[in-house]
């Protein structure tokens, strides 16, 4: 017969069972749960916490020494493409620049003046040579006196003397215009080596005075400002950095392991701590790092030698993001964020073959500036002549008509010769 303490003991035991039981249960569908999870969705995404924003650092630097006079920007302050930025004293450009274009002109002056000795070489040439013939008339005249006595023996020898004196003298004329031909030979008053040389210190000149204004090579933020007006700075100087944030990308660390079916072109999701959950990034995988962080450390790790324990690597995975969402929730340079990468697609391949845009110049070189090109031809122009500055007045309307791309003529040859 059962006692009412057997019943309960038997009562406790199925309980126990049955939430033993129940709890297996839960446990295995738990499981199964997960499993399913796993393998019709979460197999196909990798993510990381080790993800950081980042972008350029576009260091302004000084290109010559100079005197600071005006500072235009401060820290966290925006500028645009183009923007000055400060200012170096100009005064020491200004009057190199004056030096190199009256260098310049004296250096047209010269070679015109070579060009007008040639032709008076010429001309002295020719009558060295009439003289010669004139002396040798003289000798044959006397040689047929001397033997019938009408002129003496000295005066004959006074007229070889004279022939081979005029001989002579032609040679050396001769000799002088070849030395002043080698030097012009070939060229005009424009592509004269001494005028070339000189209009490139022209342009040297120029272009220093033009790196007295530092300009922002890139739309973007100030940061890292460490010059002040007054400050004297010398060439090669960091003043200061813009960070272009409509720009920047994010990195993510992933491991190794989580590597196997990364492509270039995958859809990312991202999330930062500076917007939390409330603002999700949309990106895309542009690619893989050709190294893990340890390759290109300082002091990357030897494991040649000693004891050896395995460390997963990680390695640096860039990812793009979209541009409007970009701008519409700015980033900044060095922010966390968490990073989800979607792997349906492993179509892509594992390293990207696109090539990143170079920037372009936000303004035209000094060396290279039509202003610069115009004040050369107008020196050049003034320097050399009346008709040389004819011909150069109709380059320069040649130049503006349509379709003629070049800035300025060379004096032609033949306007060089007519110069006085």
């Amino acid at each position: 017969m059962n006692t009412p303490t057997s019943s309960a003991s038997s009562t406790a035991g199925r309980g126990r069972r049955i939430g033993l039981l129940s709890l297996g249960a839960v446990v295995t569908l738990g499981l199964l749960a997960y499993g399913a999870y796993w393998f019709l969705d979460a197999r196909f995404y990798e993510s990381t916490n080790d993800a950081y924003v980042n972008g350029d650092v576009v260091q302004v630097t000084a290109e010559i020494p100079g005197t600071v006079v005006a500072l235009n920007v401060d820290d966290t302050q925006p500028v645009a493409s183009g923007q000055v930025l400060l200012r170096l004293d100009p005064a020491d450009a200004n009057i190199a620049l004056a030096n190199a274009e009256a260098d310049l002109a004296r250096a047209v002056r010269q070679v015109r003046g070579q060009f007008a000795q040639s032709e008076q070489l010429r001309a002295q040439i020719d009558e060295r040579e009439q003289a010669e013939r004139t002396a040798k008339d003289d000798l044959a005249r006397r040689s047929t006196l001397i033997a019938d006595g009408a002129i003496s023996a000295e005066e004959l020898s006074h007229a070889r003397d004279a022939v081979t004196t005029a001989r002579a003298s032609v040679l050396a004329a001769r000799q002088q215009l070849s030395e002043t031909v080698a030097q012009i030979d070939g060229t005009t008053i424009t592509d004269h080596p001494a005028v070339l040389a000189a209009a490139a210190a022209v342009r040297n000149a120029a272009l220093a005075l033009h790196r007295t204004e530092l300009i922002a090579p890139t739309s973007g933020m100030v940061a890292k400002r460490s010059v002040q007006v007054g400050q004297r700075v010398a060439a090669g100087t960091p003043l200061l950095a813009v960070v272009p944030l409509d720009d920047v990308w994010i990195d993510a660390n992933f491991k190794e392991v989580q590597l196997e079916r990364m492509r270039t072109g995958q859809p990312v999701t991202v999330r930062t701590d500076l917007y939390g959950g409330s603002v999700t990034y949309h990106g895309h995988v542009v690619g893989i790092a050709a190294g893990s962080g340890n390759a290109f450390a300082l002091l990357p790790s030897q494991n040649a030698s000693g004891n050896w324990i395995k460390i997963v690597q990680r390695v640096p995975v860039r990812i793009l993001l979209d541009p409007k969402e970009l701008h519409e929730h700015p980033l900044r340079v060095g922010l966390s964020a968490a990073v989800r990468v979607d792997l349906h697609d492993t179509s892509g391949p594992l390293m990207t073959t696109a090539v990143r845009n170079a920037a372009q110049p936000v303004q035209a070189s000094a060396g290279a500036d039509p202003t610069i090109d115009a004040r050369i031809a107008a020196i050049i122009a003034d320097n050399a002549g009346p008709q040389a500055r004819e011909a150069a007045r109709l380059s320069r309307e040649r130049s503006r008509a349509p379709g003629h791309a070049s800035v300025h003529a060379p004096v032609s040859a033949s306007v060089v010769a007519a110069l006085p």
